[in-house]
């Protein structure tokens, strides 16, 4: 049974008997309708699934900057769950609806001025999202076409492939040094998989945002391409990926990923307690309350 307040999702269901069908065609011309196309939409996210190549398209949709509120958190952990169970998706894309903003990463009101059970709930939200994203049987491809810090770059990082917009004015980075916040444990060894201990070491305590070109040097993003021409990469980099037999791609992603997933899951209760320890700390509300405050200045 699944601790009060998780939501029902907590154990991954396998899928290593997806039943193996033809890759989607890289000259499919980017931005889908695909048919036959099952869509549902939320509040936040939308979703379609091509049954016929097995691939589908997850658009972030939360005006103003994507932040990844309870209520997101929630919606994307549900959808994930929904394209798993669907034997006929085999891999999904991940992009944002909102012009220039992949995701802004974590929904700062969710951390200030709340109750210890809201800070609860919350977090094992986010802990959530990332457990069914990293440790997701489908592919993943990230095709970031916009800004994307702290929690955005967390998703980013969770997918096996990133592509990003070729546009010097989009950052991705785990920046929370920023605003005096530590990255999580495993916000951290995501980033040390992806990019090398160095590089995230030096990043992480800096609290580097990345410009494009400069992420795609460190590794942070694999590729770089025009925005016009994002999604169609992202439908030829999926159908790479989906040419290869799916037991064996899983098998060597849950190797490789294991030890990381593992690692939270064991110390998930405790992580949720140090969050809740950290961001009660009336400094750090204090900070957080200062931040609030800045950027509603921004907006008027």
């Amino acid at each position: 049974l699944c601790p009060p307040g998780v939501l029902p999702l907590c154990c991954r269901p396998p899928a290593w008997d997806r039943a193996a069908r033809p890759p989607p065609s890289p000259l499919q011309p980017p931005g889908l309708p695909l048919a036959p196309c099952r869509s549902f939409s939320n509040n936040k996210i939308q979703v379609e699934l091509d049954e016929s190549s097995g691939v589908a398209m997850m658009k972030f949709k939360s005006p103003p900057v994507n932040s990844l509120s309870l209520e997101f958190l929630t919606e994307f952990s549900i959808s994930l769950e929904k394209l798993e169970n669907n034997r006929a998706c085999r891999g999904v894309i991940i992009t944002s609806a909102i012009p220039k903003i992949f995701s802004s990463g974590l929904d700062i009101t969710e951390m200030y001025g709340k109750s210890m059970e809201h800070y609860t709930e919350f977090w094992r939200a986010v802990q959530e999202m990332w457990l069914r994203l990293y440790g997701s049987s489908m592919v993943t491809v990230a095709a970031v076409n916009g800004s994307s810090p702290a929690g955005g770059c967390l998703i980013a990082l969770s997918c096996d492939y990133r592509i990003m917009a070729e546009n010097p004015k989009f950052s991705i980075g785990l920046n929370e040094a920023q605003l005096g916040i530590v990255a999580p444990f495993w916000f951290k060894d995501t980033f040390v998989n992806v990019v090398g201990h160095r590089i995230a070491e030096r990043s992480l305590q800096l609290g580097s945002l990345h410009p494009a070109p400069e992420a795609h040097k460190l590794g942070l993003v694999d590729e770089l391409v025009p925005e016009e021409k994002l999604m169609e990469k992202a439908a030829a980099v999926m159908a790479q990926w989906l040419a290869l037999p799916d037991h064996a791609r899983q098998l060597t992603k849950t190797m490789m990923r294991k030890a990381v997933l593992d690692r939270l899951v064991a110390h998930r209760e405790d992580d949720i307690k140090n969050f809740i320890t950290f961001v009660s700390k009336e400094s750090i509300q204090k900070s957080l309350g200062k931040y609030m405050e800045m950027l509603k200045k921004r907006k008027s």
